[in-house]
């Protein structure tokens, strides 16, 4: 009789073969690095084939892991809707939910497509917008939710020190942020900032963190610049930068694989870090049940991600 295939040692399995390493997916998925090895050598028994080329970079699927990985997905997508359907908790329903242009694109879509393949009856409308737009369409009831933006005191970023912003429901301050995202100067592999010469910028609007940030951190400096390009548009900044005639500000996990991040030792002043905060928090608010799904969803996925 053949084996069976483990619901744990398929889920493990898939974290690895999405983190790209044992020790990227161990605190994902609250399991030691050591216990991660040892479940995948389970896994192989079972299926009677390696499933990881193994390097010191870190591991990439083989041939039968890449088969594999296409069946455990769909083992587990349908594994947790069962258990969620049999819990009573498949929700249904729709709400529009808001987001900053550069977590939308790094990090938003697979959050978004794990959820619904749990809930195929919830329909989430995204808003992307920058955070002080956010903040006020929660004000005026035109979101149900979304991920916003504080600072976070980058010289001490356990204390989440700096100042908390407020929603209908509550005050959101640092020490509530779900994952830090540092801010970083980004260009073209081959822009290069001159220390003599007015810093070309692709900046966000004047209320967004990445313009106030950039010019405070050039200030720190006496570092002139000009602004090249200043837009709500995410794509038409990258098109700027792409073109190489400025420099931008962005998360670092929102770098595109064509830019790069500006390396320290050309100058620029060092940036504060972001910390994502989900509004209003569901645990001071009367969120409907597919919002409060979500926003559990998002606490638990966010920082992994």
């Amino acid at each position: 009789m053949p084996a069976a295939l483990d619901i744990d040692l398929l889920r493990s399995f898939v974290a690895i073969a999405d983190a790209g390493s044992l020790s990227l997916a161990a605190p994902r998925i609250g399991r030691t690095q050591s216990a991660l090895s040892m479940q995948v050598r389970r896994l192989e028994d079972v299926a009677g084939a390696t499933l990881f080329h193994r390097s010191q970079k870190g591991v990439s699927l083989t041939m039968q892991g890449e088969r594999l990985l296409a069946h455990a997905r769909e083992i587990l997508r349908s594994h947790d809707r069962a258990v969620a359907d049999l819990a009573g908790q498949v929700f249904s329903g729709s709400f529009r939910f808001g987001c900053p242009d550069d977590y939308a694109v790094s990090f938003l879509p697979k959050l978004i497509r794990d959820f619904t393949e749990q809930h195929p009856g919830v329909f989430i409308e995204v808003v992307c917008a920058s955070t002080p737009s956010l903040l006020q369409a929660l004000a005026e009831r035109r979101l149900d939710s979304a991920l916003v933006s504080v600072l976070v005191d980058e010289a001490a970023p356990s204390s989440r020190s700096r100042g908390a912003l407020v929603t209908r429901d509550t005050v959101l301050r640092p020490a509530d942020c779900i994952r830090l995202e540092p801010l970083v100067w980004v260009a073209r592999p081959d822009f290069v900032p001159d220390p003599f010469a007015s810093l070309p910028l692709a900046l966000g609007a004047p209320d967004t963190h990445d313009h106030g940030c950039a010019l405070a951190a050039l200030a720190t400096l006496d570092w002139p610049y000009r602004i090249a390009y200043a837009s709500i548009s995410l794509s038409g900044l990258l098109a700027t930068v792409r073109s190489g005639h400025a420099a931008a500000v962005l998360t670092r996990s929102a770098i595109p694989p064509d830019l790069k991040e500006v390396a320290p030792e050309h100058g620029l002043p060092r940036l504060p870090v972001l910390g994502i905060v989900l509004a209003p928090d569901p645990e001071h608010s009367e969120a409907p049940p597919a919002v409060a799904a979500f926003a559990a969803h998002v606490r638990a996925t966010l920082p992994g991600v």
